[in-house]
């Protein structure tokens, strides 16, 4: 019986890497299809980015004094 395991055991590992290496060239093939930004629309999108997290930045801050003064109130501190 160990006989016929060992003889199909080529066949999966080559089916294995087999299919490793057309995950490789399938993702190649894709990445060719993305159409990448222009340097410009990445320094613009990067700048978007850094003002809306900054603008989120200074309201959270705001809220959590505004109810961190409330609790404050609340429990006579």
């Amino acid at each position: 019986m160990a006989e016929k395991t060992g003889s199909k055991q080529p066949g999966k590992i080559k089916a294995f890497f087999g299919g490793i290496a057309k995950y490789f060239r399938d993702t190649k093939s894709e990445m060719k299809k993305v159409s990448w930004p222009s340097k410009k629309q990445v320094i613009n999108n990067t700048i978007v980015v850094c003002v809306v997290v900054l603008i989120s930045a200074v309201a959270i801050l705001a809220l959590d004094a505004l109810f961190g003064a409330a609790v404050g109130l609340l429990i006579g501190a």
